[in-house]
């Protein structure tokens, strides 16, 4: 039986269930979700090609790195951060310039980007305060007329997940295959003879967004003009102007 999405009801702290349910759960399956994501999505790529030559940015929970490569021909330059040790090492190995960060904490100046993305990343964040945090760090980091672009997982899905919509707060399973789960979590040791791989279930912390929600969330947080809304791949998405 195919594993389904339950509610959350962990007695945990945001910040430990996020690095438990979260943090953790990627650098499990780091190897595994960069195989699953290479294609990119048609409002991301539209966003990227059309920023002006010489744009500097910043792709904040940047995964395995398959936006920073979008604009292949190096005319606007772009660093990423994730907080996956993981997955920023993956990025390295595909040579682009990334590092390990919490979005909540950005290593970089006010200011200093002309635009920003985060991509499917502010829904791992386990209370209103961190997700409000979260966009007011996306933005910080962002000239005044910059832009971000911002998606996050919606309540209201078209696709093949369906969510109780009742239910906005829940742990979504990720099947490791066996193929991918012979490293026994956490010590990077392969299966021993006469032991079985088998696949593994791991379950990730989601907020899911409802209609609207994203937009009151810039809304919020303030200091810029959404110029755009909309509903992409089970996503809400927001473009914004930073003010």
């Amino acid at each position: 039986m195919k594993e389904q999405p339950v509610a959350d009801t962990l007695q945990l702290s945001e910040a430990d269930k996020e690095d438990q349910y979260v943090h953790q759960v990627y650098d499990e399956i780091a190897t595994h979700f960069s195989d699953t994501r290479f294609k990119a999505w048609p409002v991301i790529e539209r966003y990227l090609l059309g920023l002006p030559v010489g744009s500097v940015g910043a792709d904040i929970g940047c995964g395995n790195g398959k936006y920073l490569g979008v604009r292949g021909s190096g005319d606007i330059f772009m660093v990423g951060t994730d907080r996956s040790k993981a997955l920023v090492g993956i990025c390295a190995q595909r040579g682009f310039e990334c590092q390990v960060s919490d979005g909540l904490d950005l290593p970089y100046r006010d200011g200093v980007f002309d635009f920003a993305i985060s991509i499917a990343v502010i829904h791992h964040f386990a209370s209103p305060e961190r997700r409000a945090r979260a966009v007011a760090e996306v933005l910080r980091v962002v000239r005044p007329g910059g832009s971000v672009l911002v998606f996050a997982w919606a309540l209201e899905q078209n696709g093949r997940r369906k969510f109780d919509p009742n239910t906005q707060d829940v742990l979504v399973p990720w099947v490791l295959p066996a193929s991918k789960a012979q490293c026994s979590a956490g010590r990077g040791e392969l299966a021993g003879e006469g032991e079985s791989a088998q696949s593994k279930v791991f379950h990730r912390y989601y907020h899911l967004f409802r209609k609207g929600e994203l937009q009151e969330l810039f809304e919020q947080v303030g200091g810029c003009t959404v110029i755009e809304n909309g509903y992409d791949r089970d996503n809400w998405y927001i473009i914004a102007q930073k003010i």
